[in-house]
């Protein structure tokens, strides 16, 4: 299999990242220069406001737009201001650590004091006792605000390197859940041990760290410390708010977080991208330094892979399969529904196979879709309905598969009495479709607009009401045409009657240029002066 890595930034406005296995676009990544990245940054911010009841915190961290810290994502560190010693906390000594927290493996007997896998305390004190208004905080973005939303902060910072990333609240060393080899895992735990890391800072071996050198994850270690140092000196140095440190650019984080050994090629159309790649790489990686290409074609990169007609195609509802057959996808604000269709996928099997075959093949295209489109939240699966529990069991075992490569955070439950499969995939930033696209000022985002049938008897109503508000005398109504054609064509003699009824002249212009819902009202009195009509205010 051949893959490859294709970065396009032949537009100074638009970076765009595509990985290809044999000539299939898996994963794709867009930033716009004009949109504000800010996950993985670090900020000190200013405690703003505080809400109990949902138990959070809104911090000033300098970008005009509040950020959102929620109890779960406060250090154990911060509780002194509150009365409680962090070690003692994290150690199980404080109120309620005898009471039974519902774990099998533990019982009030030997209370279980700290999530085993983030080592983060169980338990939190109010968030009232913890800050006060104008407190200075150290902060994270960890998620992109979503429409009116402010970003997702946590005082839990991560930085990540090539190979290891730095957690100063871990205070441990560990391994990526994603090496799932046990003997590994233990000579990369006992490899970070023997780097001898300071005391109280905490380090993470990446999925990327796998059979690499112990000089490779030393010479990352001390980058990453000496960053550390950097970041705790402007910490020291510098009031609130303000930015301590910055995620690198979309190329050097993609190249830093996804380039691997089995990735063959990464072409470049740009020479100054080229040349901060290829320094990186230098300094990172040296021995895949080769494997960097400057593309200068005629013809724009993303074409000559064929990759703009798929990547026009991600936003449509409809996916095809291979073989025949389809998924449907539907976002709403709740939820993502993604429903199978059989259409024209026949074979010679029985129902029931068929059905097996379809929602095999659609498992692996809706873990693609889902990365393409980079969907979060909640993911309701509508596939055709099995019988057999076995083939249940493999259907779900291969979306699991398939989503494995994820690199968002995801769980999967089994199917349920209805033949759906829900899911979550972790949302850190706006789908793809809310970077690109935006709400269509016709329908408002609906995707459909009313008929011309259906606008003119919106407009009757209207003109009765119209006619009947006193001193009107002349009415002119504008819609578009086919509403206006709808209106003189089939509604003539109902507007004969009212102007009849009330005395009153109508006039219905239509225009090409006007949305199909839009219309606009004037109203005269005898002697030419504007009426206002107060209905009107509130549509």
């Amino acid at each position: 299999m051949r893959k490859e890595m294709l970065i396009n930034v032949s537009q100074a406005e638009e970076c765009r990242i595509a990985i290809l296995e044999d000539g299939t676009l898996e994963e794709l990544y867009i930033e716009r220069a004009s949109a504000n990245n800010y996950v993985g940054n670090i900020y000190k911010g200013r405690i703003v406001n505080l809400e109990p009841s949902i138990q959070a915190a809104f911090v000033d961290f300098g970008v005009g737009r509040n950020g959102f810290l929620h109890i779960s994502d406060v250090e154990a560190q911060y509780f002194r201001q509150a009365g409680y010693d962090p070690d003692e906390i994290m150690d199980g000594n404080y109120p309620g650590a005898d009471i039974d927290d519902g774990s099998e493996e533990e019982s009030h007997e030997r209370p279980q004091r700290r999530n085993p896998r983030t080592n983060r305390p169980r338990f939190k004190p109010p968030i009232q006792e913890i800050f006060r208004r104008g407190d200075e905080v150290m902060v994270q973005v960890i998620k992109e605000g979503i429409g009116s939303k402010g970003p997702t902060l946590s005082t839990y910072i991560s930085i990540p390197g090539r190979y290891l990333v730095l957690m100063p609240a871990l205070g441990r060393v560990g391994v990526s859940r994603k090496i799932e080899d046990e003997q590994q895992r233990r000579v990369l735990r006992q490899t970070l041990l023997d780097l001898n890391p300071p005391k109280g800072l905490g380090f993470i071996v990446r999925t990327a760290g796998q059979d690499r050198s112990r000089l490779e994850l030393s010479r990352d270690m001390a980058y990453l410390l000496r960053l550390w140092k950097v970041i705790a000196r402007r910490v020291k140095n510098t009031g609130s708010p303000s930015d301590i440190y910055e995620e690198s650019d979309m190329i050097i984080r993609t190249i830093r977080d996804i380039f691997s050994e089995d990735i063959d090629a990464i072409v470049v159309d740009n020479k100054a991208a080229h040349d901060r790649a290829k320094e990186f790489l230098q300094l990172v990686m040296p021995r895949y330094v080769s494997r960097l290409q400057l593309y200068d074609g005629r013809e724009p990169l993303f074409y000559k892979y064929n990759l703009e007609k798929e990547i026009a195609r991600i936003q449509q509802r409809v996916v095809p399969l291979k073989g025949g057959g389809s998924i449907v996808i539907d976002s709403t604000e709740a939820l993502v529904a993604i429903d199978v269709n059989s259409g024209s996928f026949r074979s010679e099997a029985s129902a029931e196979d068929n059905a097996f075959q379809l929602n095999m093949s659609a498992s692996k295209e809706i873990a693609r879709q889902l990365r393409l489109r980079d969907l979060g939240g909640v993911i309701v699966n509508d596939f055709i309905d099995m019988r057999r529990d076995t083939h249940r069991r493999k259907v779900e075992r291969s979306l699991r598969d398939a989503m494995r490569r994820d690199r968002a955070r995801t769980k999967i439950l089994r199917t349920s009495p209805f033949g759906l499969i829900e899911m979550t995939r972790q949302r850190i930033r706006p789908s793809l479709k809310r970077s690109v696209y935006e709400d269509c000022p016709c329908c408002q985002g609906r995707g459909v607009v009313k008929t011309g049938e259906s606008m003119s008897i919106e407009v009757v109503r209207i003109l009765t009401m119209a006619c009947h508000t006193p001193k009107v005398s002349r009415i002119s109504i504008r819609v578009n045409e086919k509403v206006a054609a709808f209106l003189n064509n089939n509604k003539r003699r109902a507007i004969i009657q009212i102007e009849e009824e009330s005395k009153t002249s109508v006039q219905i212009l239509g225009s090409e240029s006007l949305y199909p819902e839009h219309f606009e009202v004037d109203c005269r009195d005898a002697d030419g002066n504007t009426v206002h009509l107060a209905f009107l205010d509130e549509k």
